[in-house]
């Protein structure tokens, strides 16, 4: 898939903008800026296809800061990056994403996608997350990027066995889809979200918080 302008500077934001976020601990916005442009400079050469240089351009800015951190003893933290896939990114992979950054108390970076999203949300992803005290907070269903599909740490599939997309950890979920489910099947759904996502944080040594919402009024 070839990138137009617009398309790739789109992609390189949101590399600036998740290394900005994941390495806040050690590094400003105007010094992570200004590894990102090094890389650029170095990775953006004729003949390159565009769709490759976003992740590259991550991968180089990444080792760079991770570098510097060691040789200048500065701290380095980084927040494991979560991506939640599923088929259309109306409720399912939106309901774990607003799930992982609620219970992980925002210490993982959670981004949710879809392999053919449909531009609607399920209307009861909402209403499961509210009884639970959560906010969704980026309801717009979204396609998977192949930057962002690159640097996550670990790929959550939710409800597909198979799958052509590829990470460093990817894990598969076979959870029901809500789509035209009533209110109770949802909420069902929601708490075997609830239960693997707790089970993800917990593996990845990331204090859980011990109850949502909707289990201290039960």
């Amino acid at each position: 898939m070839e990138l137009n302008g617009l398309a790739y500077e789109r992609a390189m934001s949101r590399v600036l903008e998740g290394l900005v976020e994941r390495y806040s601990d050690g590094f400003s916005r105007e010094e992570v800026t200004a590894v990102v442009a090094r890389g650029r400079a170095d990775l953006e050469r004729p003949g390159k296809h565009a769709e490759f240089i976003p992740s590259l351009v991550e991968h180089w800015a990444r080792d760079e800061l991770v570098s510097l951190a060691r040789a200048q003893g500065r701290p380095l933290s980084p927040l494991p990056k979560l991506l939640f896939v599923c088929e259309h990114n109306e409720g399912r992979s939106q309901v774990a994403a607003a799930l992982a950054d609620h219970l992980s108390g925002g210490h993982v970076l959670v981004r949710s996608a879809g392999l053919h999203p449909t531009g609607r949300l399920n209307p009861h992803a909402t209403t499961v997350l509210a009884e639970r005290g959560i906010e969704l907070r980026s309801p717009l269903p979204s396609e998977v990027q192949h930057d962002v599909l690159d640097a996550a740490d670990v790929i959550v599939l939710i409800g597909r066995s198979r799958c052509p997309l590829t990470g460093r950890r990817t894990l598969y979920w076979p959870i029901d889809d809500p789509y035209a489910q009533d209110l109770p099947t949802a909420r069902r759904i929601a708490d075997q979200l609830e239960a693997r996502v707790r089970e993800l944080l917990a593996e990845l040594g990331i204090p859980v918080r011990e109850r949502t919402r909707a289990d201290a009024l039960a």
